[in-house]
């Protein structure tokens, strides 16, 4: 008998969760994918923690129902929201982006200051803060509204965009915080613009990719029981990849070819039913 390939269903708002997805298919090639995308009710950042942690729950199950046998929460504000909740609803591991980025993190700052860039939720939140401080690392947080729908717009390597990055980070790393060495993309969108990010922060920071940093977490977690290793039959076809959206089909399909960094086929409309 054959050793099926692990199932991953991947959570997000919307589309930044798929730059989570793309790390994941680098690091794990031989397991199949589920992404949920909640695009007909993004963004989550300006909802209520118990509308954020409702909504999750309601994807986590649709995802468990589909066959998922891991999830992985590629939302910054569900992970800091609402993570134990869908931990809870779950039956099954539930990965977030939140601790793997504040690991990783510590790991690489040798100063024990490190600066945290996400939208107003994750900021508000404080999740990172406080994984941080577990850690005995000393943060500065800063929330950074314009960057989203500027790499949403497709202005990954414009001016603009990178005037308006280096504007904050000169808030970020200003003012008593210039040893700080390493700088965590706390939002999944900001990847996509890691190299304009890279240039517009001090010479000496390292920049942490939570995406990055989660997809190596979900991969230490398959090297143990329950999950079994496919067989060589299984692991040399190409991994499955389905993606479910709650809007537009044909925006997701443009707009996440981006994100994902590689065309997208196959899309299927969802209505989570109130």
């Amino acid at each position: 008998m054959t050793t099926r390939k692990p199932c991953i269903g991947v959570f997000d708002s919307g589309f930044g969760g798929l730059t989570v997805l793309k790390a994941l298919l680098e690091v794990i090639p031989d397991a199949d994918y589920l992404y949920f995308g909640d695009t007909a009710r993004l963004p989550y950042g300006s909802k209520s923690a118990e509308t954020v942690a409702k909504y999750a729950v309601e994807a986590a199950n649709f995802l468990e129902q589909r066959g998922a046998q891991l999830l992985v929460i590629a939302c910054n504000t569900a992970t800091a929201l609402a993570l134990d909740k869908i931990t809870s609803a779950a039956s099954v591991p539930v990965v977030g982006v939140v601790g793997p980025g504040a690991e990783s993190a510590a790991q690489a700052s040798q100063n024990r200051r490190v600066a945290v860039i996400g939208t107003e939720a994750t900021v508000s939140s404080h999740a990172y803060r406080k994984a941080l401080e577990a850690r005995g690392i000393q943060v500065r947080e800063k929330a950074c509204p314009l960057l989203v729908p500027l790499v949403e717009e497709g202005w990954v390597e414009h001016p603009v965009t990178e005037q308006i990055a280096r504007i904050y980070l000169d808030e970020v790393f200003g003012d008593g915080f210039q040893s700080a060495d390493v700088l965590v993309l706390g939002c999944t969108h900001y990847p996509l613009i890691k190299s304009i990010l890279q240039r517009a922060a001090p010479t000496h920071v390292a920049i942490i990719d939570s995406a990055e940093s989660t997809a190596q977490a979900v991969k230490d977690l398959f090297q143990h029981p329950p999950f079994k290793v496919p067989s060589e039959e299984e692991r040399r076809k190409a991994p499955r990849l389905k993606f479910f959206a709650t809007d537009s089909v044909e925006k997701f399909r443009r707009l996440g070819a981006r994100f994902l960094g590689r065309p997208i086929e196959e899309v299927e409309h969802v209505d989570l039913k109130e």
